[in-house]
């Protein structure tokens, strides 16, 4: 990694910590980046405008979300799946920002994943008391690929299971900038986010947001 770029930013913490084969976090890492994300976010929700969708079960998701790149992820009484049409504006999603392609891809490299594209990018937004249940990530075409997802905003506690439900979980505290790469071994690892807490974070306000980048086609 190269550390050089850090140089005279004392209040920006960059470590490696790995969770596995094919996992890691990247601590901070999306640190230096995220005025030009926040503003990114802001101009996405402006032509998509985040929604809570519906599960096939017919339950309102708590994490409010929308998406921008070539594809997006859409859920709703038919399914899960990806849609390059925002079912909402009946309009292509919004381009995925440089900002946030500089960012996936050079994260992706350093933990070991040279060469990643992602063509969708999850943007998922977090109030107190929303969730993300334990899941897989199954619904992209390549699994070979690794997810890239960033946070932003309020801490929150990851859970990364492994590749059966039922496997132990670890508890991974992630804080603003923090971000988490896992593929090969890891791609299909279970995976979901505790109840978040409240609080204030001074550039995001009394949300988290993360953004999850697949190479979804």
């Amino acid at each position: 990694m190269n550390l050089d770029l850090f140089d005279g930013l004392p209040d920006v913490e960059m470590r490696e910590e790995p969770l596995g084969p094919g996992a890691m976090v990247l601590r901070g890492s999306a640190r230096l980046e995220e005025t030009a994300l926040v503003s990114a976010i802001e101009d996405v929700a402006r032509a998509a405008p985040f929604r809570h969708m519906i599960t096939p079960g017919g339950f309102r998701m708590s994490v409010a979300m929308t998406n921008c790149g070539p594809l997006g992820w859409v859920s709703d009484k038919t399914g899960y799946r990806y849609a390059a049409i925002d079912p909402v504006s009946g309009l292509p999603w919004p381009m995925m920002p440089e900002s946030f392609l500089k960012l996936a891809v050079g994260a992706a490299a350093n933990a070991g994943f040279p060469g990643y594209t992602p063509d969708a990018c999850l943007i998922n937004r977090y109030e107190p008391g929303a969730k993300l249940s334990l899941h897989q990530d199954r619904d992209e075409q390549d699994y070979g690929k690794p997810i890239v997802s960033v946070s932003l905003g309020l801490p929150a506690v990851f859970l990364f299971g492994g590749l059966k439900r039922s496997d132990k979980l670890v508890r991974v505290q992630l804080v603003h900038g923090d971000v988490v790469v896992w593929g090969g071994p890891a791609r299909l690892r279970y995976h979901g986010v505790q109840p978040l807490k409240e609080g204030h974070h001074p550039l995001i306000g009394g949300y988290r947001i993360n953004l999850t980048f697949r190479k979804a086609g």
